[in-house]
């Protein structure tokens, strides 16, 4: 047996206590593993620094598929290692394949209370009443006494592009781990990161797009049409424009249209019936 309190071998009979009840107080992590599977015995030193780190925040329930034949075909485990992670009686995520330790701190912190939660839930009830400054105060003092909260970097990130530090929302979001920077919130940050930039100090958008109207060569002025549509939440006006230069102008900054058009899907989340629309015209324009 496992030492660590928090780390418990599952059967089909203690499932539905172990696991489903339980996460009702804590997350649990459920790991599906087997003796012969190299990248699960790999894996097993991770989880136990994070279950020691974590200090009780969440249970790590471990199933041996060889001995639960059962319960491994009745979850429909297809591959090993898979990990699922529930939360009040539910699961809630599902990875596969062998994780690095910052990939899954990042999934275990959007589920797990930590100290900093309740300074990010008071900084953004500050930026809701407009109190930008002391939001930006709290929340640098708040990365500071824990710069590895990635939640609390994005949210001191997200802020600062706000308040127009530009500087310090790249800096925030370089620093992040590569693996972190390729998570949907981050993306839609460094996305909206990029079209700030080259959106500049914008006129009025009415102005620009009587500009382009005017001159519909200029590729410049479409892309920077397009990215101060997209700061400015109109992200339909800027897919149209983006495919517009994808269509006419390729070659323009090496393909920004098409990587714009992207861009802007992460801004969006990567789903909804637009990013699906322009999706495909995307795919048909490419053909």
């Amino acid at each position: 047996m496992n030492q660590l309190p928090d780390i418990s071998d599952v059967t089909s009979d203690s499932f539905p206590a172990a696991v489903l009840e339980r996460s009702r107080q804590v997350p649990v992590l459920v790991d599906y593993w087997a003796d012969w599977c190299g990248p699960c015995q790999m894996q097993m030193p991770v989880l136990q620094k994070l279950v020691a780190d974590y200090a009780g925040k969440f249970a790590l329930a471990k199933v041996n598929t060889d001995a639960e034949r059962a319960l491994a075909a009745q979850h429909n485990i297809r591959s090993l290692p898979t990990m699922r992670l529930f939360k009040d009686g539910a699961m809630v995520e599902e990875i596969l394949g062998a994780q690095t330790e910052s990939t899954l701190r990042n999934l275990l912190d959007r589920y797990v209370e930590r100290p900093s939660d309740q300074a990010r839930r008071q900084a953004q009830t500050l930026l809701d009443q407009g109190e930008h400054g002391q939001a930006l105060a709290l929340l640098a003092a708040t990365h500071a006494g824990a710069p590895d909260d990635h939640q609390v970097t994005l949210d001191y990130a997200e802020a600062s592009l706000a308040a127009g530090d530009t500087a310090q929302a790249e800096q925030l979001l370089g620093a992040l781990p590569f693996d972190v920077r390729q998570e949907p919130g981050a993306l839609r940050l460094a996305a909206l990161l990029e079209f700030t930039r080259a959106a500049g100090t914008t006129d009025d958008l009415a102005v620009l797009e009587r500009s382009v109207a005017a001159h519909p060569d200029d590729s410049a002025l479409r892309y920077r049409l397009g990215a101060a549509c997209a700061v400015a939440g109109r992200p339909e006006t800027a897919l149209e424009q983006f495919l517009y230069l994808l269509q006419h102008d390729r070659k323009f900054q090496d393909d920004a249209g098409r990587k714009a058009m992207l861009a802007v899907f992460a801004l969006l989340g990567n789903e909804g019936e637009l990013v699906n629309t322009y999706r495909r015209r995307l795919s048909a324009a490419l053909l």
